[in-house]
């Protein structure tokens, strides 16, 4: 690809201001989406996360010279052509998921980091080249940071997202080429190496399946195995998961009885040489019951709720919402099992009809807090108002058993730890520890993860796919909808949102994902705030987007949990009732009280970030900031993007020049939320620089004339990228606003300033 348009500065160019290999970055960014074993997006879920490929280019390219830079060693354009075509080659190896951990590809990235460093001044060079992501959320940036070798910092105000980034970045070089500690992995030291943190991922697989034994001992009795048809081959079997529909009472008189509310009766759709299997409800009119049977092809009735309302499935009278939401804040609505999905032959599934289910126990802790915000916009409608709602009395009887249990296992870390030699000292690992005591506070961290992932998968949200025939999560989306008929996993079967599943999980992102290598420090708190703390940093971050995700509402689901399980690890993360809302930097009506006042709230507080960015970036360095949100507005003047535009006013008055845009595909086009949508496929990633203080004054007919002499350049750029015609308007802004935001101040024909949305 050519080199890109842009001015000397005064600075040495690095490579994301000229030129990106981005067919190859996006296609591993992309494909990394469907990239489970080991990825850190199995550690514990979070929202938006960026790929690692991107993170890891963006990063990479923030840092090496560009050929430009160094017009004594690549005179001509075919010089500087043939050495970027060479650290391509090194990005597009770079970039690749099977390549995180190569040794051989990681130490050639380094040094050409090193190698543009020691062209820097010797002052420069004294200390080490750290990063700063100061919105961390998932920890995506901070753990590539580390992975290139880096001193990696990260912040985020909601302590969820700073327990899992220390958990990919702190926790895991702490430990690194440990050994495990539990008995059965070391009657074999000696017979193996330890690299990274694979052993303290040994020891979360070890202490993970210490948990279920005791676990299955104390409510093992509420899961009871099914008999199998003699077709099946008889004898017993595990569940995998009971599938239910609530049930509200008929409004009509003339029968009384409850009835189901089933968005589909299909329990596997058909396949080649397989039929459907569905349920067929039994309407019994003298005891005004239903009951149900299992069935295999033939036509399936439709389901019994839509859009539009339900309907009474004895009668066929409409069931308006008004009156389904009244049952449900009346505490009328139950539920009724409907069929049970029973482990078949190897990787199979086998349909039975409902059996009766043992009464769950009084949980010993269950989570009262109130939904609030975004959490609380449909189930609250329903009579779900606290966390506990979300849950049955026997998926409550699990979690809080697994949570009563992280107690337990503790002192058993410990002991084992103590046996394999690791130093008694009782320092914790907030503390800074690395003996007895913090490796048990790590292990615990880890297992608590696992509690908040079978939260995920064992409430009563999660849905049956059909298709699949397995569980789907809670967060299937960045929502909480109300689930009519739900599936309700067997946390000790060996399918579906099964403990030891989740244990797995973690384990290998513990094993695979994390570097643990180098320094990484997160910490909580706002974006102002850890800007202010880390010297010379090179930003690199990927902030919230206007009003898109309400992180402090929705991860409150598994803040509850992490309160209880985690508060005596990590005081400091666990010290406030609910997640930080007040400062959380996102544009939300109900809680400013206005439409406006939510966007002098977002406006504000990341202009305050963007002058921090502006204070503190390593002079040698541009920062990147990731960008991807879509939300036109069409008036007279033209279409605009409320997020995208706030944004980079914002940029603009810091006194930010962008000096590169990049967008990059970062999803799959079947993502849920892009299903039937024309949705933003891409990130734009926006390299900048703090503008020049003797920076020019231009009058619109000096941007009007840039404009035309540079943008058909960049357009043509672009549609070589294979731009997507969804992407286009908004990614060619971003050439525009590298011309725009050149000039301290453009003036209109009347001496008024120019805004971001004119331009």
């Amino acid at each position: 690809m050519k080199a890109r348009y842009g001015q000397r500065m005064g600075y040495r160019k690095k490579l994301i201001e000229a030129a990106l290999p981005l067919d190859a970055v996006s296609a591993a960014s992309a494909r990394e989406k469907s990239i489970r074993h080991g990825h850190p997006s199995t550690l514990h879920l979070w929202w938006a996360r960026r790929p690692l490929a991107a993170a890891r280019a963006v990063l990479w390219a923030s840092l090496v010279d560009d050929p430009s830079a160094h017009p004594d060693r690549f005179p001509t354009e075919e010089d500087q052509k043939l050495e970027r075509k060479r650290l391509f080659g090194i990005l597009e190896r770079l970039v690749v998921w099977e390549n995180s951990n190569d040794i051989s590809i990681l130490d050639k990235a380094k040094q050409e980091i090193d190698n543009s460093r020691e062209r820097e001044r010797e002052r420069e060079r004294e200390s080490k080249l750290c990063v700063l992501d100061p919105f961390c959320g998932g920890g995506a940036i901070p753990l590539e940071a580390q992975r290139l070798g880096l001193a990696a910092y990260g912040g985020d105000l909601n302590p969820v997202a700073v327990l899992i980034s220390k958990a990919l970045v702190e926790i895991p070089p702490r430990f690194a080429g440990l050994p495990p500690v539990n008995p059965d992995a070391r009657a074999e030291w000696g017979l193996k190496t330890w690299e990274r943190a694979q052993g303290l991922a040994e020891d979360i697989g070890f202490y993970g399946g210490w948990m279920r034994d005791r676990a299955f001992e104390r409510i093992g009795h509420l899961y009871p195995k099914v008999t199998l048809p003699a077709e099946e081959g008889g004898g017993e079997a595990d569940v995998i998961a009971w599938l239910w529909a609530r049930t509200v009472r008929s409004p009509d008189p003339s029968w009384g009885g409850h009835v189901p509310l089933m968005r589909s009766w299909i329990v596997r759709t058909a396949k080649k040489n397989k039929p459907a299997v569905w349920v067929e409800p039994v309407v019994d009119r003298s005891t005004r019951t239903v009951d149900y049977r299992i069935r295999e092809g033939g036509d399936p009735p439709k389901g019994t709720i839509g859009r539009q309302g339900g309907t009474c499935l004895a009668t066929g009278t409409p069931i308006g919402f008004s009156y389904i939401r009244e049952q449900g804040r009346l505490e009328l609505m139950g539920q009724q099992l409907i069929a049970v999905a029973a482990e078949g032959k190897p990787r199979g599934r086998t349909y039975l009809e409902p059996v009766p289910q043992p009464d769950a126990p009084e949980p010993s802790w269950k989570p009262s807090d109130p939904l609030i915000g975004k959490a609380a916009v449909n189930v609250p409608l329903y009579g779900m108002t606290a966390w506990a709602d979300l849950f049955t009395d026997r998926q409550l009887a699990a979690l809080s058993t697994f949570s009563d249990l992280l107690d337990e296992v503790r002192p058993v870390v410990e002991k084992h730890a103590r046996a394999a030699g690791l130093a008694d000292d009782g320092v914790r690992l907030r503390d800074g520890g690395s003996g007895v005591s913090a490796y048990a506070d790590a292990v615990v961290t880890y297992l608590a993860f696992v509690v908040d992932k079978c939260a995920d998968y064992w409430s009563s949200i999660c849905s049956w796919h059909n298709g699949r025939q397995l569980i789907r999560n809670t967060f299937g989306r960045q929502a909480i909808p109300m689930v009519w008929d739900y599936a309700e996993a067997n946390p000790f079967s060996s399918s579906s949102g099964n403990w030891s599943g989740q244990v797995a999980w973690v384990r290998k992102a513990v094993a695979v994902a994390a570097p643990a290598a180098g320094f990484g420090e997160v910490s909580q708190g706002g974006a102002a705030s850890r800007l202010g703390e880390v010297a010379s940093p090179v930003v690199c971050t990927d902030p919230p987007y206007y009003d898109n995700i309400s992180y402090a509402d929705l991860s409150d689901f598994f803040y509850v949990w992490i309160r209880r399980n985690l508060a005596e690890v990590w005081p400091d993360e666990c010290a406030t009732i609910v997640t930080p809302r007040a400062e959380e930097l996102i544009a939300h009506t109900y809680r400013a009280g206005s439409k406006e006042a939510a966007r002098e709230h977002f406006e504000t507080r990341i202009a305050q970030v963007l002058e921090q960015i502006t204070g503190v970036q390593h002079p040698e360095y541009p920062a990147s900031i990731f960008y991807a949100y879509k939300q036109q507005e069409t008036t007279k003047a033209g279409t605009a993007s409320t997020g995208w535009e706030t944004f980079l006013q914002a940029m603009v008055d810091a006194g930010l020049q962008i000096t590169a845009t990049w967008p990059i595909r970062t999803e799959l086009p079947n993502r849920p939320v892009a299903m039937g949508a024309a949705a933003l496929a891409s990130s734009v990633v926006i390299a900048c620089r703090p503008r020049p203080a003797d920076a020019p004054t231009a009058t619109r007919r000096d941007l009007l004339d840039a404009l035309s002499s540079r943008l058909p350049e960049a357009v043509r750029l672009l549609q070589e990228e294979i731009i997507a015609p969804v992407d286009m308007a908004q990614s060619v802004i971003g050439p525009g606003m590298e011309v725009y935001s050149q000039y301290a101040r453009v003036l209109e024909a009347d001496g008024t300033e120019m805004n971001v949305r004119t331009a």
